[in-house]
């Protein structure tokens, strides 16, 4: 029994200091505005990292003789747009996820079985069987009936539209831009954040240097918040404890 203890001891002592820190935290910021996060490089952050996809093979460069035309490029004067790391693109968040489902199913059946044996070697002229009120023709009878009904609906209606700065952290082999962006704004006490990730390619990004995020590869786009409004629509800690360890 004593072995049991312990270790729900030591989770409600974990548990209690990290409240007591994080209540700490929460009363030394009274009063006080959400602080923004620091400009940090992406590759620097725990968890990055490198965008790895299938390549195809690497095609040489070729010139023309007595030509300022090279093969493959853009535009016969430099090219404004993002090609390099640490160059910037403006992405164009436009989702609008809307799903509309309903769907029901219904299952009936009845069954009914009967078994009777009118003859059974003279036995059911017996007076005993015929006193105990059995018939012959009827010694079986057997009914079941089952129904089912299951219906399910889902709608839902997101709609997210703004534009964000990204920055290109790494150039592929085949010329694909890997870009990631991060946006925070701060309304009074309460910080919207914008992230936004990806693969794009060089030609999908428009003369004015932006692109649509319906163009980006392996998009990770996340949008939410942190502050009082957002502090308030969470759970307590201890509820969210009590959500994970209850069985039921």
């Amino acid at each position: 029994m004593t072995h049991r203890v312990r270790p729900a001891l030591a989770v409600a002592l974990l548990c209690t200091g990290l409240g007591a820190c994080n209540t700490a935290d929460r009363l030394s910021q009274i009063g006080a505005q959400p602080t923004l996060a620091a400009i940090e490089d992406p590759t620097a952050q725990p968890g990055y990292k490198p965008v790895r996809l299938p390549m195809p093979e690497i095609q040489p460069v070729s010139y023309a003789p007595n030509s300022l035309w090279r093969t493959g490029s853009r535009a016969f004067f430099k090219d404004q747009r993002a090609a390099r790391i640490g160059d910037l693109v403006t992405v164009k968040v436009n989702v609008t996820d809307k799903a509309n489902l309903n769907n029901e199913t219904k299952r009936s059946r009845t069954n009914a079985e009967g078994f009777g044996l009118p003859n059974a070697f003279g036995f059911e002229k017996n007076p005993a069987v015929a006193a105990a009120g059995l018939a012959a023709d009827k010694l079986l009878n057997a009914t079941s009936t089952s129904a089912s009904d299951g219906a399910g609906s889902v709608q839902r209606n997101e709609t997210v539209t703004t534009n964000i700065a990204a920055v290109v952290t790494q150039v592929l082999p085949n010329g694909n831009l890997v870009v990631e962006g991060k946006q925070e704004i701060r309304i009074n006490f309460e910080v919207r954040e914008l992230i936004v990730a990806g693969v794009v390619r060089p030609e999908d990004i428009e003369s004015d240097n932006t692109i649509d995020s319906a163009k980006i590869a392996q998009a990770r786009i996340a949008y939410g918040g942190r502050g009082q409004i957002t502090d308030v629509q969470q759970p307590r800690y201890g509820q969210q404890v009590i959500d994970v360890l209850l069985p039921f």
